[in-house]
């Protein structure tokens, strides 16, 4: 396999006769054709059809060219979750030395800044696509364990891959989010779901911590995961291909539970009458291919399937969530749940999960209030941002301080607004990076940070030179407004119980503020308003997703928070609080958000429902304070951001602030 890591093939048109002879290294390559195969979101590929100057070369007749999605945002969340090194390094550091259903590689290159990567591989045609919906000949079975054995056999405990970094991601799925995607999977197919299947599911998402705690434990068998092993990823092999068998799409490998392929694939590829008919002799087809010296025994193997059993009822869950809805799809996750629940409950696997669990919300360590170490990606971010609102003087704000290490800049925003005044803003994109964040510093403004008593009391201090706009939306469109001073010396301290995320590393913290803020000339006293402040480090793509984010206080003590996730081709997708006075902070399985826009970009209405409780919430806006986000590759963000008054729909009345990031064509 050649590995030219200073090339990377982005689209087809890069390709060239001379380069696709060096790199198959079979003949001189005289001329090709392209054509696109396969539907892939993450990324795209293409049957390149070869003609030689020699006819008798025996170089193969085409090769397949797997490239990054030229659509941008499928690119990042690839590049973000790390999909695209995976693959890569599946065939440049494992593949090599593998027997089994692998294709050869010809070439591979991944360039981590900008997550575009190429895989040159040999072509499985002729073949046929299995089906997840129409399920597998049990042949076809017993082909596609033998051939997975044959893989897994020499990998099974390697301790050189047991401390891979890049094969030991860690998963964002956790008992907090699977009960949120279980919520709206449960709610979108309702009565599809049979009461046992149902049962399954809830008991799994009640223990889901305690059970992926157990299976990690040092005396459960660990080993190669491709992942998504499963029919639709995979291409049996007719007269004439090279193999019989041929997986594809390790962009999911990772180390693990050693058998949750086998039980993912034996769960949903046949139909629950075929596979408990054939289930010991498939297995065992597994077994064998282990090869004589398997570190495990056959009912050592039987065990793992019936524990990893749940990993396809949890795939049936999350996939149906993740992905844009479709009527194939529908049937393909039902079908999922039912093959996959019904194989739990044939091998009795619900005896081995843990009791159930409360799971706790998550609170953050004081330590995190400071800076942390970057990652490697260009968008990596930390964030430091914090909002007061005063209805009975009418007048909001919010400051943020955004490092972006690896660009080199930082991002200040200091923002005032409310009835009746025009909205002051001091905006930089593009300010030098700090040595410190406590003190950043540009040519019009200075801002400070003080945690005074991390978790509990922090001081912010703004003093620089803005610009006053009669219009709010004039910072959407980047006009200039009128120049105007702006300081700020206000102190946030915690009235709620601080909130850590679970899928990324972020808290919230509802606050009261005191202090000044003079702006235009115009000074305020802020007694004990109510505020809120959030910390946040990890890669941040504005410009990848739309949200609808929320912290509000209510009259009677409540505090709410939530964020309602828009993700191009993925189902709705939530996080947030209820923590009502005197009583233990609830996370939430539903918060979401209904909203209409004026022409100019700002927000007109904004409708909020939370669950658990059945809460609705009517946003009415009393002052704008947006800002126009651009990346360096010219995507562009409209992001509003707007205090207002609030009322439920149980006859509660608030106060608080709202954002609406929303990605423009």
């Amino acid at each position: 396999m050649a590995h030219t890591a200073d090339l990377v093939i982005e689209r087809p048109a890069d390709l060239t006769a001379e380069w696709l002879s060096t790199v198959v290294g079979a003949g001189t390559v005289t001329q090709f054709s392209v054509e696109r195969i396969g539907t892939g979101q993450m990324s795209d590929c293409y049957r390149v059809s070869l003609t030689y100057a020699d006819s008798e070369a025996a170089g193969p007749a085409s090769v397949v060219l797997k490239v990054a999605a030229t659509d941008t945002n499928s690119r990042q969340t690839g590049l973000a979750l790390g999909l695209y090194e995976r693959e890569v390094r599946f065939y440049t550091d494992i593949a090599p030395g593998l027997p089994g259903p692998v294709a050869p590689c010809y070439h591979a290159a991944y360039d981590a800044e900008s997550g575009a990567f190429d895989l040159l591989l040999g072509d499985a045609a002729p073949a046929v696509v299995g089906d997840e919906i129409r399920g597998a000949t049990v042949e076809q079975a017993a082909l596609a364990l033998a051939e997975l054995g044959r893989v897994h056999g020499p990998l099974l405990g390697n301790a050189v891959l047991a401390d891979a970094e890049w094969l030991n991601r860690e998963s964002p799925m956790n008992q907090a989010l699977l009960g949120q995607l279980w919520a709206g999977f449960a709610d979108r197919y309702a009565d599809a779901i049979a009461p046992e299947h149902r049962a399954v599911c809830e008991r799994l998402v009640g223990a889901f911590d305690a059970y992926l705690a157990a299976e990690a434990a040092d005396d459960r068998p660990q080993g190669l995961m491709h992942g998504d092993y499963r029919l639709d990823n995979m291409l049996f092999g007719e007269p004439g291909a090279a193999r019989p068998l041929t997986v594809v799409d390790w962009q999911t490998v990772a180390w693990g539970p050693a058998f949750t392929d086998v039980a993912y694939f034996l769960g949903c590829a046949l139909s629950a009458e075929d596979r408990r008919a054939h289930y010991d002799e498939l297995l065992r087809a597994y077994h064998d291919a282990l090869g004589p010296q398997a570190p495990v025994s056959f009912d050592a193997v039987r065990d793992g399937v019936r524990r990893q059993s749940f990993f396809g009822v949890m795939m049936a869950i999350v996939s149906s969530m993740l992905v844009a809805r479709t009527d194939r799809g529908d049937e393909m996750f039902m079908t999922m749940l039912r093959r996959h629940c019904t194989h739990v409950l044939d091998t009795d696997a619900l005896a081995a999960l843990p009791e159930p669990s409360a799971d706790e919300p998550l609170q953050p360590d004081a330590a995190d209030e400071g800076s942390h170490q970057a990652g490697e990606e260009e968008l990596w971010n930390e964030s430091w941002y914090f909002d007061f609102a005063d209805g009975a003087q009418g007048v909001g704000g919010w400051v943020r301080l955004g490092l972006y290490p690896n660009r080199g800049v930082a991002w200040l925003n200091a923002l005032v607004c409310g009835p009746g005044m025009p909205t002051i803003a001091i905006v930089d994109f593009d300010a030098a990076l700090p040595a410190d964040h406590t003190e950043t510093a540009t040519d019009s403004a200075r801002l400070g940070l003080d945690p005074v008593e991390p978790l509990r009391t922090y001081r912010v201090t703004v003093r620089g030179r803005g610009e006053a706009h009669d219009d709010p939306a004039a910072l959407l469109r980047g006009d200039a407004g009128r120049p105007v001073d702006l300081t700020m010396d206000l102190t946030w301290t915690t009235t709620g119980t601080p909130y850590q995320y679970r899928i990324t590393p972020r808290y919230e913290i509802a606050c009261t503020v005191s202090g000044t803020v003079t702006a235009d000339g115009h000074e305020y006293t802020l007694e004990a308003v109510p505020g809120q402040r959030d910390h946040s480090w990890g890669v941040r793509d504005w410009w990848s997703m739309d949200w609808v984010w929320n912290a509000l206080h209510l009259d009677d003590g409540t505090r709410l928070h939530g964020v309602d996730l828009r993700i191009p081709e993925m189902g709705p997708l939530s996080i947030g609080y209820v923590q009502p006075p005197g009583a233990a902070l609830v996370e939430t399985t539903q918060m979401s958000a209904q909203a209409s826009f004026a022409d100019n970009g700002l927000p007109v209405t904004t409708s909020l429902t939370v669950q658990p409780g059945d809460l609705t919430v009517e946003v009415d806006i009393q002052g704008y304070a947006p800002v126009l986000l651009r990346s360096d590759d010219g995507r562009v963000s409209h992001f509003p951001r707007a205090w207002a008054t609030v009322s439920t729909g149980d006859g509660r009345t608030g106060i608080g602030w709202l954002e609406w990031n929303r990605n423009r064509p």
